[in-house]
């Protein structure tokens, strides 16, 4: 009787086990038959919550910076930023949809067997996620629709930026010609339109805060346009690589306060240092201070490091 016994409680045993295992899966066996182990995996799903913060940090703090387009200062990056932020808000929602199926799966395995296999494919596989996908392909052409320089808008500025293996030179149409070197003078508060003339490789004009990226293509004239909505020093680099200094090829825009931009330029055209120096400004090598001679702009072609410089006249 104790065998029989023994031999029933064992099949209990085993049917209970079986039914577990088709509904929640191997985990709850292990559970149920070794308690010491729940309470390891317990003890270390806590360490790993208590963990998970540090990496998270490392993670958000490539969102800062100089170079954060998470930190618009403009309404172009502002629209860029709006897109990112919306663009991920729906990848969310697609990889939350697909967690709640794939949790359902798990937890009610019969589930889906009153409906058909069609119908699943149909409103899971393709209405959600089109609808989804459809309305931020709806949303990013809207956005790239406000950032192009159409032509015509009243009261904008024309620059234009030359880029070259491996430095960034500046002309001002409206200042005779006048051109800077790594450093772009722009008004805050007031539309500007960035030519971007190519010249001898593609690279790519990018001011993270203030817009998105323009190539400079050999031979063409792109436009891009900028609007810096407060006074201050905006960096830029070349976003395309474009050979041995590419890393280098760095430049900044200095945004002037409305009213003080004509002066500005003429004191630039008059090879006259400015009031106050931007930040990083270095000392050129006659001892001038200014934006005269204002930030390093990368290397000449034949691998020579260059400081801002600022020609009157009309450029080569």
């Amino acid at each position: 009787m104790q065998g029989v016994a023994g031999h029933r409680h064992g099949g209990g045993n085993i049917l209970l086990r079986q039914v577990l295992d088709d509904r929640v899966g191997l985990g709850a066996l292990r559970h149920a038959a070794a308690p010491s182990a729940s309470r390891q995996k317990s003890a270390a799903a806590g360490g790993f919550r208590r963990t998970l913060p540090l990496p998270l940090l490392a993670v958000l703090g490539g969102c800062g910076g100089p170079f954060s387009t998470l930190d618009p200062a403009g309404p172009a990056a502002a629209s860029v930023a709006r897109l990112w932020w919306v663009m991920l808000g729906g990848s969310a929602l697609l990889f939350l949809l697909v967690m709640v199926l794939l949790l359902l799966a798990f937890l009610r395995p019969g589930i889906a067997s009153g409906t058909g296999e069609r119908l699943w494919l149909f409103w899971g596989g393709l209405v959600m996620p089109g609808l989804v996908l459809a309305a931020l392909l709806v949303f990013a052409l809207a956005s790239g629709e406000r950032l192009l320089a159409h032509p015509g808008t009243p009261g904008i500025l024309r620059v234009e930026a030359r880029p070259q293996q491996w430095i960034w030179r500046f002309t001002y149409p409206e200042a005779e010609g006048m051109e800077t070197t790594g450093l772009l003078h722009i008004p805050a508060g007031r539309p500007v339109d960035v030519h971007v003339i190519g010249g001898d490789v593609i690279h790519s004009f990018w001011v993270p805060r203030l817009g998105g990226k323009l190539d400079a293509i050999p031979g063409h004239t792109n436009i891009l346009r900028l609007k810096a909505a407060e006074p201050g020093l905006y960096d830029g680099l070349c976003a395309e690589f474009c050979g041995t200094f590419h890393a280098e090829m760095r430049f900044a825009v200095q945004a002037h306060p409305a009213e003080e931009y004509e002066a500005v330029l003429a004191r630039l055209a008059s090879r006259l240092p400015l009031p106050a120096a931007p930040r990083g400004a270095q000392e050129r090598d006659d001892g001038e201070r200014g934006a005269v001679g204002s930030v390093p702009v990368g290397r000449s072609p034949e691998g020579r490091r260059l400081d801002g410089q600022t020609q009157g006249g009309h450029a080569p």
